[in-house]
């Protein structure tokens, strides 16, 4: 089965050069998506084996992976793997994931940090996951430690029947609920993670307040019936 792993990307010169070689042991093919960096990202990526395809402005994370996505479905992959381009998921973590999907065992894998592996989340930022994972989890059968990670793997079929629309950062709890919806089995695996100063330039509690809404929103269209209402 052919694995390509795809990097969203933003101003990661830093990173983005052990992220790609490291990756490339691992995957068929490396797809890095630069969405709209200012900085030597594309080219670096480029340089070391990458495929690059660009944005010519910054369009949001949830563009950047449905770019991605598109880009190796197009290149006939069974397994996708997502990882962040700054440094904080390590590579040679990916057959974790990407061999539950080949096995047959998960629609999608996440890789939490919460399992027993080594991670250096700041508290203020494991909170904000905490409650998001909460909402995310309420009143469900098929629950997750943690929903915010964008570390995974994902069967051909979940990105050819279930397409982005989030350009946010809503995309990573977005495929979540949709997937569960339809019913697709959604594991969890270990990682480490090393969290970098720079990993996210976002105010942490604005970040963490549009994805809990969005979350709310996702889950409130659909998922939840209130008395006297044929509204899900």
């Amino acid at each position: 089965m052919k694995t390509i792993a795809t990097i969203p990307c933003h101003n990661e010169e830093s990173h983005i050069g052990d992220v790609v070689s490291r990756s490339l042991r691992q995957v068929d093919t490396v797809f890095v998506v630069d969405d709209g960096s200012t900085d030597d990202t594309a080219h670096i990526a480029e340089a070391l084996g990458a495929s690059v395809v660009r944005h010519p402005t910054n369009q949001g994370p949830g563009a950047a992976v449905a770019t991605g996505f598109s880009a190796a479905l197009k290149a006939d992959a069974d397994v996708v793997v997502t990882l962040d381009g700054d440094g904080q998921h390590n590579p040679d973590e990916i057959p974790l994931l990407s061999s539950l999907v080949v096995k047959g065992k998960a629609d999608i894998v996440v890789g939490s940090r919460f399992l027993g592996n080594w991670c250096t989340v700041p508290l203020y930022r494991r909170f904000g996951i905490w409650v998001i994972t909460v909402l995310y989890n309420l009143g469900a059968s098929q629950q997750l430690r943690d929903s915010q990670s964008c570390f995974r793997a994902y069967s051909r079929r979940i990105l050819e029947e279930i397409p982005l629309t989030e350009r946010g950062f809503g995309f990573s709890v977005e495929i979540l609920i949709r997937a569960r919806r339809r019913g697709y089995r959604i594991v969890e695996a270990p990682i480490s993670c090393v969290y970098h100063s720079d990993s996210h330039s976002l105010n942490p509690v604005h970040h963490g307040l549009v994805v809990a809404l969005k979350v709310l929103q996702l889950r409130l269209r659909r998922d939840w019936k209130w008395p006297g209402s044929n509204k899900h």
